[in-house]
């Protein structure tokens, strides 16, 4: 991680789980980090965790994906104030459990504008910030393995992921498409995908929590090692699944 050392890592949907674990083992590899989410109190709370001599390199935005003036706000903040973004982890995302047949479809288009859009608005802000300095950042998605395959619910538990796996569908092309674009740009920018197995996180849909589980730690582990290879290798994609799943 000695590149990285006082670079600025942008981690969104930092109020917890995954996010919350990515942010804070950043801050203690010695990145500078922008941890952006809606719930500013349980930022706050997980900055007091962090040692006192290490509080100061966390910085908490307010910031909700899915609105764009929220969203450009958060981004205009980290170049001006710190100059650029170098690592990108796009984390936040949601779930709204039920049938996609008879959800509202408010609750269905938010799924959609969080897990896909909201990814593609940030990664196109940290692009320009990497292009613009010729920076050869990285940008990590976070994917499932619903993005993949359609994962059957356990025991008798009705189908409630609804337009989740949709998105993550989504961001198994997204991978692609960036790839072939950072190429075709002549950029040296990486962008790897992170595939979790079911991980103990607030989204979890209801039923899932009798399977063996990953920690938040584990997944921020895999992104640590994503992002500490040498410049010349890319870590595509890592799959990471707790011992035992039967998926």
């Amino acid at each position: 991680m000695d590149r990285w050392q006082d670079r600025v890592a942008v981690v969104t949907g930092a109020s917890s789980g995954i996010g919350a674990a990515v942010a804070k083992h950043l801050v203690k590899a010695g990145v500078v980090v922008v941890g952006m989410a809606r719930r500013m109190d349980r930022m706050e709370a997980i900055k007091e965790q962090l040692p006192s001599e290490l509080q100061s390199r966390l910085h908490l935005l307010h910031c909700d994906v899915a609105d764009l003036d929220s969203l450009t706000a958060a981004f205009d903040w980290v170049e001006e104030t710190l100059g650029g973004i170098d690592i990108l982890v796009n984390n936040a995302g949601c779930l709204n459990p039920g049938q996609l047949l008879t959800l509202e479809l408010e609750q269905l288009q938010q799924v959609l504008n969080v897990n896909l859009m909201g990814v593609v608005i940030c990664t196109r802000r940290a692009f320009r910030s990497m292009q613009q300095r010729d920076f050869a950042g990285h940008v990590v998605l976070i994917n499932s393995l619903t993005g993949r395959n359609i994962i059957n619910p356990p025991g008798a538990e009705l189908q409630s992921l609804n337009m989740y796996p949709l998105t993550k569908h989504g961001i198994t092309a997204l991978l692609e498409i960036l790839r072939q674009e950072f190429r075709g740009f002549n950029t040296k920018i990486k962008v790897t995908s992170i595939t979790p197995g079911v991980t103990d996180t607030e989204i979890l849909p209801p039923g899932f929590d009798v399977l063996p589980m990953l920690s938040p730690d584990d997944i921020a582990d895999g992104i640590i090692y994503a992002l500490a290879t040498p410049p010349h290798v890319q870590v595509h994609e890592l799959t990471i699944k707790p011992l035992g799943e039967p998926f």
